[in-house]
C-alpha cells in the first residue's frame, strides 16, 4: 500500500517507535510523553539541503526548547554516519536512524518520489508535531528544506 494512504492526520495518535540515535542509544517516542515532539524526516544526511534544514532546527532549538518543543530528526541512513554529520554540524538534538525506513512509513512519510523526471520509492521530508498526550497538532507533507523551520515556528505561533 502507498505511504500516502497513511499520513497523519491532526488528532491521530502518533505511532510510537524505537530507534537507535547517533550514539547507539535506543529512544523511543513514548520517552517524551508529557512533551510536545517535533519528529522531522529527512532523506540524508550532509547533503546541502537536509543540512540548512538541520541548522535551521539547530538555531531555534533554544527557542523550540523553552515553548515546550523536542525535535527529533529521523532519516535512513545508517548510525555511523549520523553521528559524523552531528559532529560535524553541531547538532544538539537527537538523529534518530530509521534504514529499514518502518518509522517513516508508519508516519506517511515515505513513498512515491519524482526527481527529473524519475519515479521511484523514498523518503518525503516531513514535520509532525506531536502533543504532550501523543496526538499529532500537525502534520506537513513534501516540505521545504529551506525556511521550514520559519514556517513551522509560524504555524505554531511561537513567533
Amino acid at each position: 500500500m502507498d505511504a500516502v494512504d497513511h499520513r497523519l492526520s491532526v488528532g491521530d495518535p502518533a505511532p510510537n517507535f524505537t530507534l537507535k540515535d547517533a550514539n547507539g542509544k535506543d529512544v523511543s517516542l513514548s520517552d517524551y510523553r508529557g512533551r510536545r515532539v517535533v519528529v522531522y524526516f529527512y532523506p540524508a544526511a550532509g547533503t546541502p539541503g537536509c543540512t540548512k534544514q538541520a541548522c535551521d532546527f539547530q538555531d531555534n532549538l533554544e527557542s523550540l526548547s523553552s515553548h515546550g518543543y523536542q525535535v527529533l530528526g529521523i532519516s535512513p541512513d545508517a548510525q555511523t554516519k549520523l553521528a559524523r554529520f552531528a559532529k560535524k554540524e553541531g547538532l544538539g538534538f537527537p538523529l534518530l536512524a530509521d534504514p529499514e525506513h518502518t518509522v517513516a512509513e508508519s508516519f506517511g512519510a515515505w513513498g512515491e518520489k519524482k526527481n527529473y523526471g524519475r519515479v521511484y520509492e523514498g523518503l518525503i521530508r516531513s514535520t509532525i508535531v506531536i502533543d504532550k498526550d501523543g496526538a499529532v497538532v500537525l502534520a506537513q507533507y513534501n516540505v521545504k528544506a529551506t525556511g521550514h523551520v520559519a514556517k513551522l515556528r509560524r504555524d505554531l505561533s511561537l513567533d
